[in-house]
């Protein structure tokens, strides 16, 4: 027996929820910290940190260690230069911590499975799952990826994604178009976007959905009832892209997840504390 849509979404959905709450995932984070150049120790965590020309660096004492990459690190341990938006997560005795570069600075972010946000949350809300809302597109490809610069959940911090054209698709009888991002897997689409729903019931500052690769006469789906939430609609501690300009559509996509019921919030400034309040 084929699955219902309704069915095929809620198995999708779950599964989404069960990734979003795992013990070390974004759900779970205490706290956002900013390396600079000056040697700082972080609540909670082992080491004095600092980034430089090594990239980020930690100096552990006698009885501290983290576990990075399966291997047991004390003493001074440098991560080397990290790209934009690359990370590494390493293990210390209370969780993990995610040691991160984004808009041109290094962070930490410690992950903890006793973290009260991860123990208290219920799970988003999001509308029924209504088949209508799967839109034919065509993607019509840039000459030459753009690079193209967004803003942030943080103020001041700034993206840049190398977009590599546009998806056009029609809304009752109105054509509409999308600027997309490289999707996780080779091929997809990503795109971040707002409409009349955003601020109302659903998060104000964006949504995500993944587009399947185009076919070879860029023909493709975007299936909005998959439409989900960014890290920042849950945590004060996210760094999420906000979507480019032409991405505001003018309608409301009654379809994919609502605003989240609650919230982790907290401070995340320079290197020091900055902990989710209850």
């Amino acid at each position: 027996m084929t699955d219902t849509f309704a069915e095929q979404w809620t198995a999708w959905h779950e599964a989404h929820e069960r990734r979003r709450a795992d013990p070390h995932g974004f759900l779970a984070i205490t706290g956002l910290y900013w390396l600079s150049e000056r040697p700082t120790g972080i609540p909670g965590l082992p080491g004095i940190w600092h980034t430089g020309e090594d990239g980020p660096v930690v100096e552990l004492a006698e009885a501290e260690a983290l576990d990075v990459d399966g291997e047991t690190v004390r003493g001074r341990h440098a991560f080397r230069p990290l790209t934009e938006r690359g990370d590494v997560t390493v293990g210390f005795d209370g969780g993990v911590i995610e040691v991160a570069r984004r808009g041109g600075r290094d962070l930490l972010r410690p992950r903890r499975p006793d973290a009260d946000y991860l123990a208290r949350y219920a799970g988003t809300p999001a509308y029924p799952a209504d088949p209508n809302w799967r839109i034919e597109a065509r993607f019509e490809a840039y000459p030459q990826p753009r690079p193209y610069e967004v803003g942030a959940a943080v103020d001041g911090l700034t993206h840049v994604y190398d977009a590599p054209g546009e998806l056009v698709f029609e809304r009752d009888g109105i054509p509409h178009r999308l600027v997309v991002f490289p999707g996780h897997r080779a091929g997809d689409l990503l795109v971040l976007f707002t409409d009349a729903t955003s601020g109302v019931t659903t998060y104000a500052a964006n949504r995500s959905v993944t587009v399947p690769a185009p076919d070879a006469d860029g023909r493709t789906v975007i299936d909005f009832t998959r439409a989900t939430n960014l890290p920042c609609a849950y945590t004060d501690f996210a760094t999420c892209p906000l979507p480019p300009a032409e991405n505001r559509l003018p309608f409301a996509v009654e379809a994919g997840e609502k605003t989240p019921l609650s919230r982790a919030e907290g401070v995340a400034t320079g290197a020091g504390i900055q902990a989710a309040r209850s």
